[in-house]
């Protein structure tokens, strides 16, 4: 069993706003998720390695995902000037993509089997070898929850972790299964 108090602690220490367990069996990997990715909206369908479909099928990533029990559940939540700050969305992006980055270097020590999932597009490289060269990074590269499948929102539901703040705001979720 993980110990949670020691997790939440180092979470904080890292620079995240929210962190809290992470039940696995609540994760559900949704079709209709992934098939948002293929509508390729955000223009990474088929351009990264930890995007569809260069992370996996659905299968593939259910597989992954299988192997864990629990987890944990990270936030980062930003304040807007309103509802179309996009400078302050993208900076308090950036911030937990820095958290996220720090927290998995600090688990990995304790966790080397870990599936780190973040928020967004993996950023690694400035321009991805998808799909004509192996990822340069593949101990670094890191899908998204989406990517996997997950609607977030209700990932956050189940596991009792808010995921809208109000209308002048922003959170960024990301999660880590342990074993």
């Amino acid at each position: 069993m993980l110990d949670y108090e020691k997790l939440e602690q180092l979470g904080q220490e890292c620079g995240f706003t929210h962190v809290g367990p992470l039940d696995a069996s609540t994760i559900k990997l949704l079709p209709e998720v992934r098939e948002m990715c293929h509508n390729n909206t955000c223009g990474r369908y088929g351009a990264n390695w930890s995007c569809p479909p260069g992370c996996g099928t659905l299968e593939e990533c259910r597989a992954r995902v299988q192997g864990f029990q629990e987890g944990i559940l990270v936030q980062t939540v930003g304040e807007l000037e309103d509802e179309l700050d996009g400078e302050a969305m993208m900076e308090t992006e950036h911030l937990h993509k820095e958290h996220f980055r720090q927290m998995l270097d600090a688990l990995r020590k304790d966790y080397p089997d870990m599936l780190p999932l973040g928020a967004g597009c993996c950023t690694q490289c400035k321009a991805c070898t998808y799909p004509d060269a192996p990822c340069r990074f593949p101990e670094k590269q890191i899908s998204s929850m989406e990517s996997y499948g997950m609607l977030v929102t209700e990932v956050c539901r189940a596991n009792h972790m808010e995921y809208y703040y109000g209308p002048c705001s922003i959170a960024y979720t990301s999660c880590f299964l342990l074993r």
